[in-house]
């Protein structure tokens, strides 16, 4: 996820600043404005924070990147629970509508994290979150019947966004039903289990 070009450079003297604010990463990790690479992106459901992804070359094998959201030199560490997502919405604020409703479910379900790892909403079977050359015949033919879009579904009696998708949560497959709120509140209303076992990549953002 966020695999694409949509980022933008953060060069010159702006680098430093920057990661005077955020070091040391995650309490331990020190970016360095020789080997960092600072890169930002604008989000569909903020008006006034970026999305921040952070990485050097000088860190071992396996450590980074690290994502944040920042406001003006508000940075908040996107450290795998919900706080600094429910903190920067209210700092945003943040806006939830039919026409970003699905983006912010991919965002919170990518960054909150439970003892397994990420809710990953998983659209497609060549997504790389699955081991693909671990996948028997069997196991592709019931996520090809399963796997699909993630899908808005309108609003119940409290106005409340309601969309459904396939997550993976370690290596398990659910169909889930979520509600959401404009100001970013989300829960998982409903889930039935699909597979289990399947071979996973293991890839997620790095949060410590």
């Amino acid at each position: 996820m966020y695999n694409d070009n949509n980022w933008q450079v953060v060069q010159g003297p702006e680098t430093e600043p920057f990661l005077k604010s955020v070091n040391p990463v995650a309490g331990k990790h020190t970016a360095s404005a020789q080997t960092a690479k600072v890169e930002w992106r604008q989000l569909p459901f903020y008006k006034n924070i970026a999305m921040v992804r952070v990485s050097d070359s000088a860190w071992p094998k396996g450590v980074g990147p690290f994502w944040f959201l920042a406001k003006q030199g508000q940075m908040f560490h996107l450290d795998g629970s919900s706080t600094p997502i429910h903190e920067a919405n209210e700092a945003g604020p943040v806006h939830v509508d039919e026409e970003n409703v699905l983006d912010y479910l991919r965002f919170f379900c990518y960054f909150v994290h439970g003892d397994e790892g990420p809710f990953l909403v998983v659209e497609k079977l060549d997504d790389d979150a699955f081991d693909h050359a671990k996948m028997d015949d069997a196991m592709k033919k019931v996520l090809e019947g399963s796997i699909r879009p993630a899908s808005f579904e309108g609003r119940n009696e409290k106005g409340e966004l309601q969309a459904s998708g396939m997550v993976l949560y370690g290596d398990a497959l659910f169909a889930a039903r979520f509600s959401m709120t404009e100001n970013g509140l989300i829960e998982m209303v409903d889930d039935e289990p699909i597979a289990a076992d399947l071979p996973v990549t293991g890839k997620r953002p790095a949060t410590s």
